[in-house]
């Protein structure tokens, strides 16, 4: 089996954190974990070195919120491992199946990334609009290598833009349902007046990323 290396990224998760990290160490698949902390103001960076004395893992602390992107880009950097999971900082419930659903179908060559939808949100899993910006996928390496710096400047717009890059270099794309994992809204983590200013905030984040790729772009749709 390859080094697979999971990457999670963090930013003011305090109340879920902890339970994420536990819940990975525990995978057996997982030979690594690379936590980026993107510059928080709560208790997560004192959560982090807390459990470097319980759990072998690589910490990273930014000083300032530099963005998902570049957070995601720089745990890559610091990543050992041939196979890489990103798994988001706020989840519920995140089990070692979940971790070998996302990435099995890359070690087999099923697929060359994989996205991973947690059943358990607001909208439901099978007509969700969203689910392919998911913060949980499975890749190899080096196929993300060439857009790291890219990466670094989309902030929330990371995804679409590992999204329509695969699509540009033909890179073949699975999405799994993880069952039982729990994602939970922006309105669920905070004011409604703050959930839709975050909202707002990163839909034009992933417009400006759409544009500043528009050569990636360009080959996604064949213009």
């Amino acid at each position: 089996m390859k080094k697979v290396s999971a990457i999670i990224c963090a930013y003011n998760e305090e109340k879920t954190l902890e339970n994420v990290i536990n819940s990975v160490s525990q995978a057996q698949i997982v030979t690594e974990i690379v936590v980026v902390n993107d510059g928080s103001n709560d208790k997560t960076k004192e959560i982090i070195e807390s459990l470097k004395s319980k759990i072998p893992l690589k910490a990273i602390h930014l000083d300032e919120n530099k963005g998902k992107g570049y957070a995601m880009a720089t745990g890559v950097e610091n990543a050992g491992g041939e196979m890489i999971i990103f798994i988001d900082a706020d989840l519920s419930n995140l089990t070692e199946e979940h971790l070998e659903q996302l990435i099995m179908p890359v070690f087999s060559k099923e697929a060359d990334m994989v996205l991973g939808q947690p059943t358990e949100t607001a909208i439901h899993f099978k007509v969700n609009p969203f689910k392919i910006l998911t913060g949980e996928r499975a890749l190899r390496r080096m196929d993300i290598v060439p857009i790291l710096d890219k990466m670094k400047k989309s902030r929330f717009g990371v995804e679409t833009l590992i999204n329509i890059y695969y699509k540009s270099i033909k890179k073949k794309v699975i999405l799994v349902h993880l069952k039982g994992l729990k994602h939970p809204t922006k309105y669920q983590k905070t004011t409604f007046l703050k959930a839709n200013k975050q909202i707002l905030l990163e839909a034009n984040e992933i417009i400006y990323t759409l544009l500043m790729n528009y050569q990636i772009l360009k080959h996604f749709f064949k213009i």
